[in-house]
């Protein structure tokens, strides 16, 4: 079979939904040579199908399947078969009206868009698991299938009864009694202490909306559940295909047309346990006017090393679009030579693959002008359809880089916990908490000077990083600390920021202020979080210059640390605002204050410099050129990238080889606009 692991290609394809042109044979039938002559070996069937599939209850019509099957595995191709849990057929939900979701206002909702069932139903699963395992049966030993796609983008909750009693069984596990339920989540408060176990609801508009811990602990659970139903439907196939990996897609966001970041929705670190392959679907608002292309390409390789962090292997796009996406305000088409940039991109950053939503634009309804490798003209001699076919040859003259592992010594923390609760809080600035995009802008520094990061979560290992950025990192607990104190004793540099433990694991803050534990580490204490409004600045210095701040100024009285650099206004000028700590054989950095890039980007040089992170192929690494690394063999493999409109030339560190040509690169490398060399040598 073509596992991931000994297939030697990248994959290159996509969705491919071919029960959606049953009635169009012609179509079908033109569909595998455009295939071949777009390079594409791997597809993606039966995301939603199952209609297709099971027309009525109990009546199965694989056939069409069977045949599509047959001809991808005729021309090489790999399967990725998708379980079809994401969208139901509309006689189930007529017949058992249960397997529906109810919304937080008690409303039972009727069929209708995707992902709207209740994770709880018997009925449901029962029937999930029933056609899963019929797909099992009929190609878990095809030899063109590759891996099992478990739902689409898991999303979403219920507050139905069964919801709720496993809500409340939930929380029994956790807390064992009402009493600890009540402490923790300080139910004191408004006299909202429970007497029993039927007065524990979800948090909804029409109860509570106000327990911060009941809230944390509602998302925690919905995690819980979601993972709870995907091993249900995985059980299945692990049981009559154990040698075929499963994954599931995870997703990006944008809070608005800024941002770009994680889903926050689901702990995907959690989830992450339990695939074997983490995949995601990647949609940036590439060409947008709020910002360089070379800044959403950062944003972009941070979801991307983020994604690949959270089980440290190659992992999957399993999503993203060859030209335009359709649920932005402005979608705008990616620019000549903008796909095989941004597609290298996912390379560069550890994925093996690279596939698209979708191979044929769907003629109707929601999705109907998303981008597609075939469009509505059924042509292969469009930009799009031609691109792709470019990329996909290039994948295969640079397949001996599939597989490849990445050198990381630096690592952001990313707690999704912390998160959820930081967003949730009261009192601050609700607009300008901004976890997620914080950490993006320490990212930034690294990014800039092409030092790999990892974004990983609490529970990972620290003691493999020189540098561990922690900013924000709101909620704490005791292990934790623990776990910073060990890592900066011995050895570690470590840096974090305001907002960092200020509440334990159910929200609560800690009895007498910040722990001592931190205060060890950081040889200081805060004394009081300042919000400023929007236009509101103040200063700091730092290294003999004078730094612009925003949003949160911390003020905090210092035990043991140096002084590196003060306020320079308001009622706190003078005191404290940049310290380091020497504990144990490591140093802990504390910036109490948020600034701009050009502050981060000189504190961080001379940890840079110090720790000898920067190993950039360019001697002199610019912004708008990304060069990124991926190692295997003895070889380093280098993805210079360049999301500018402008020729760039950069003058490299060391002799080279093109993967692509064999040619030898030597002291200069020119870039056309958008262009991606990709050079290797030994390491």
């Amino acid at each position: 079979m073509a596992r991931l692991d000994v297939d030697e290609r990248f994959w290159h394809g996509g969705d491919y939904n071919p029960d959606q042109w049953l009635d169009y044979p012609e179509i079908l039938k033109a569909d595998m040579a455009m295939m071949k002559e777009a390079n594409i070996n791997t597809v993606t069937l039966g995301v939603f199908a199952w209609s297709a599939l099971e027309p009525e209850e109990g009546k199965f019509t694989f056939e069409w399947l069977d045949q599509i099957f047959e001809e991808i595995h005729a021309m090489g191709g790999n399967v990725i078969l998708a379980t079809p849990s994401g969208g139901r057929p509309q006689w189930m939900s007529e017949k058992y009206p249960e397997v529906n979701r109810t919304d937080e206002m008690n409303c039972q909702h009727r069929h209708g868009f995707r992902h709207n069932h209740c994770y709880s139903s018997p009925i449901y699963r029962e029937k999930v698991h029933i056609i899963n395992q019929k797909l099992a049966e009929r190609y878990g030993q095809h030899p063109a299938l590759a891996m099992w796609h478990i739902s689409n983008e898991y999303s979403g909750e219920c507050y139905c009864e069964r919801c709720q009693a496993n809500w409340r069984a939930w929380l029994k596990k956790k807390y064992g009694s009402l009493e600890a339920i009540n402490e923790a989540w300080w139910m004191r408060f408004w006299g909202g202490t429970y007497s029993s176990w039927s007065q524990v609801l979800p948090p909804s508009p029409l109860g509570e909306t106000k327990v911060h811990g009941m809230d944390l602990d509602w998302k925690r659970f919905n995690t819980d559940m979601t993972i709870d139903f995907y091993l249900n439907e995985i059980e299945p196939l692990r049981r009559l295909t154990p040698d075929v990996p499963v994954t599931t897609n995870f997703m990006a966001e944008g809070h608005d047309q800024h941002d770009f970041i994680p889903l926050e929705g689901l702990d995907y670190g959690k989830f992450a346990q339990h695939v074997d392959v983490v995949s995601w679907d990647s949609y940036p608002d590439w060409h947008n006017r709020y910002e360089s292309l070379a800044e959403t390409a950062m944003k972009s390789a941070y979801v991307h090393d983020q994604y690949w962090s959270l089980k440290q292997q190659p992992f999957l796009v399993m999503e993203s679009t060859p030209s335009v996406v359709n649920w932005h305000q402005y979608n705008k088409s990616k620019r000549p030579g903008a796909h095989i940039l941004t597609s290298m991109q996912q390379l560069a950053h550890g994925s093996d693959s690279t596939l698209y939503f979708q191979w044929r634009q769907s003629r109707g309804n929601s999705e109907k002008f998303h981008g597609a490798v075939v469009g509505h003209d059924n042509s292969t001699q469009n930009r799009v359809f031609q691109e792709v076919a470019e990329y996909g040859e290039r994948l295969a003259r640079i397949a001996e880089i599939k597989g490849a592992g990445k050198e990381v010594k630096v690592a952001i923390i990313f707690d999704w916990d912390s998160n959820w609760a930081l967003k949730r809080g009261g009192g601050f600035g609700r607009p300008t908490r901004l976890y997620p995009q914080t950490l993006q802008e320490h990212y930034a520094v690294f990014w800039e000077q092409d030092i790999g990061v990892d974004i990983i979560t609490s529970e990972h290992d620290f003691s493999q990083y020189d540098l561990l950025l922690a900013p924000m990192l709101y909620l704490m607990r005791q292990e934790t600390m623990m776990k910073l104190r060990q890592y900066v004793s011995a050895g570690g540099t470590l840096v974090s920021s305001y907002f960092t433990g200020m509440v334990n694991e159910t929200d609560l803050l800690y009895v007498g202020g910040w722990p001592d534990e931190l205060q060890e580490i950081f040889g200081i204490k805060p004394q009081e979080l300042e919000m400023l409004y929007t236009d509101e600045r103040n200063c700091i210095t730092f290294d003999g210059r004078r730094f612009e701040t925003k949003d949160y100024s911390e003020i905090i009285s210092v035990r043991e640390a140096d002084i590196l650099g003060e306020y320079q206004e308001d009622f706190y000028q003078g005191t404290p605002a940049v310290t380091k700590h020497a504990l144990g054989n490591g140093t802990a950095y504390y910036l109490a204050a948020r600034t701009n890039r050009d502050f981060l980007k000189l504190f961080y040089q001379p940890i840079i410099e110090e720790l000898d992170l920067a190993a950039s192929l360019a001697k002199a690494p610019i912004y708008e050129v990304s060069i990124q690394s991926r190692v295997k063999n003895g070889y380093i493999y280098y993805f210079v990238m360049n999301f500018s409109d402008d020729v760039q030339m950069i003058e490299l560190a060391k002799e080279t080889v093109d993967v692509e040509t064999g040619q030898t690169v030597k002291a200069a490398l020119k870039l056309a606009p958008y262009e991606t060399r990709i050079l290797k040598a030994v390491r």
